[in-house]
């Protein structure tokens, strides 16, 4: 499967339930008085709440896809009770992946605006932010299962984000590198949140947090993010703990040189030019953005981080190999259901087991027999799921933990494997993003079409003991929960923390299947002509020749 294909597929990942409800505003409503400005938020329940704060500025018209601007500092009182436009995206489709389907609301340009829980009296805490998932198409902060009023009310300051998506916030086009002083262009939605990140270093002690504990944390393409900041100099320093959930370590272009087997971002930003009927660049800046969204992928666009030399110095790979991310504490896993709710990034079942083993041995050549016994035809529905989800979200977590081990930070690893009535029932058991409702205790404000969650004391215990962790690791940098297991770092032992009925410590959670996709990936990245994103198991090219650096 492409990376493109997978990428329109992805796009239905809208992190998933409506906005909760909030009272009317007030003009008691809790004032923070920031450098930024005075905000005038709403209470809930001894939770102090602002909404829509802008940030930043994200030019639009004639300066479309420039770096974010700087917010001048409010004059006067601002009220801050309602969420902020969503970033300009496909307008959503329920027919695609029906349990992330959700309506962002109003769509805007200039979207960037972020949203603050935090807890009545509190000061100094320790503060979460965190970054939605949707593929870097879709998604927004304002979802209600991002609500961060629970984990207000246990001690943290949740800030929660927009930014850029799609081609408005990833293209990257020869003419914008000319007019840029950096001679780069593309990775505008990662400059986004480096400008929010900037924006609470500032401002979040007003709010009662803690700029000197700053924990940045997401899934899907969140966790994707966080990664990318994890790797970015431009973020450096602003934040001192990272959370990525479910991230993907996967092969990003170059700006102007074919990397990886795939073509250089500029070029395709020329395609999308074509593809949109624009003879120039001005052109393209005067188009609504709803065009542009609807024809971009047609021209092979996916957004995505760029390779530029600047924001991101090197590919993914080679930062964490070469020590050059932020060395902070991580926590880091994925779920084991992953693909379950993603069948359209899944590759057809075979017909017969030999159709599917014929299908190995010709791509994995000498490797055939190890990859059949990881995965074999005895259970090909299985194994068909769990070949990308292995190669996707496991290989990656693990690299990136042990990555953070290396430069001498400490890494926590889970495996999410909790299952309910109503999910198992539907073959989605620990599904993608299945997770987020119990780390943020919305378990009881999903939208209607997800799994519903029951009402029991077990399941709020369970979501209460992540929650716990969560903000254990936000605030300390060591996970723990009152009467849950110690968390081990994740070292040569390779323990873990599984998440299944209750937490429990676990060891060893790829076994070879790691070292079988390192082998893989070190076997693409020498060969330097192929990529690594979905294109695993029956999907996979022929197998890249062995190297002696991947041996």
């Amino acid at each position: 499967m492409t990376i493109l294909k997978a990428s329109l597929l992805t796009a239905a990942l809208v992190a998933v339930t409506g906005c909760a409800s909030l009272p009317s505003p007030s003009p008691n409503g809790p004032l923070a008085e920031a450098p930024a400005g005075a905000f005038r938020g709403i209470r809930d329940g001894g939770v102090r709440i602002w909404r829509g704060i802008r940030y930043a500025e994200a030019p639009t018209g004639d300066l479309r896809w420039k770096p974010p601007v700087a917010m001048a500092d409010a004059i006067g009182e601002v009220t801050a009770t309602q969420f902020g436009d969503a970033c300009v995206q496909p307008e959503a489709r329920a027919d695609l992946t029906k349990i992330y389907f959700d309506d962002p609301g109003p769509l805007s340009e200039d979207c960037l605006s972020l949203n603050v829980w935090s807890q009545e009296g509190i000061g100094n805490a320790p503060v979460l932010v965190w970054i939605h998932g949707g593929a870097l198409v879709s998604g927004s902060s304002s979802l209600g299962m991002y609500n961060g009023a629970h984990l207000a009310r246990k001690g943290a300051v949740v800030v929660s984000i927009n930014y850029r998506l799609g081609v408005l916030g990833f293209l990257a086009h020869p003419a914008l590198s000319a007019e840029s002083p950096d001679g780069v262009s593309g990775n505008y939605g990662l400059l986004d949140q480096v400008a929010a990140l900037r924006w609470v270093q500032r401002n979040i002690a007003a709010f009662g947090g803690d700029p000197g504990n700053v924990t940045i944390a997401g899934e899907s393409a969140g966790g994707l993010s966080v990664m990318y900041l994890l790797a970015s100099p431009e973020a450096r320093g602003l934040f001192d703990k990272a959370i990525a959930q479910s991230a993907y370590m996967v092969s990003v272009p170059g700006l102007s040189e074919t990397l990886n087997g795939q073509p250089p971002a500029e070029a395709v930003g020329m395609a999308v030019q074509q593809a949109v009927g624009a003879a120039d660049l001005r052109a393209m800046r005067i188009l609504p953005a709803e065009e542009l969204v609807a024809n971009a992928p047609s021209a092979g666009f996916y957004p995505q981080a760029t390779v530029d030399g600047n924001v991101l110095p090197h590919q993914i790979t080679d930062i964490f190999d070469e020590g050059q991310q932020a060395a902070v504490p991580l926590l880091v896993g994925f779920n084991d259901g992953e693909t379950r709710s993603l069948r359209s990034l899944v590759p057809p079942v075979p017909k017969s087991t030999d159709e599917y083993e014929n299908a190995i041995e010709r791509v994995y050549g000498s490797e055939a027999t190890r990859f059949l016994k990881l995965y074999p035809a005895s259970d090909l529905q299985e194994s068909i799921l769990a070949a990308p989800r292995d190669a996707l979200y496991g290989w990656t977590a693990q690299r990136m933990a042990e990555a953070q081990r290396r430069v001498g930070s400490t890494a926590y690893f889970y495996l999410f494997d909790h299952g309910y009535p109503a999910a198992d029932q539907a073959g989605l058991h620990a599904f993608h993003a299945s997770e987020i409702p119990y780390m943020f205790g919305t378990i009881h404000e999903t939208a209607p079409a997800w799994p519903a969650i029951p009402q029991t004391a077990d399941e709020r215990a369970f979501s209460d003991a992540m929650m716990s962790y969560w903000l254990s690791f936000a605030r300390t940098g060591i996970p723990r929960a009152e009467g849950g297991p110690d968390w081990p770092t994740f070292d040569e032992s390779k323990r873990y923390m599984l998440f299944a009925d209750v937490p429990a410590v676990a060891r060893d959670p790829l076994g070879d299947r790691f070292a079988l996709y390192e082998e893989t990936v070190c076997r693409r990245r020498a060969d330097g002509s192929v990529p690594w994103n979905w294109n695993v198991g029956i999907a996979a090219p022929p197998m890249s020749p062995a190297k002696e650096q991947c041996r």
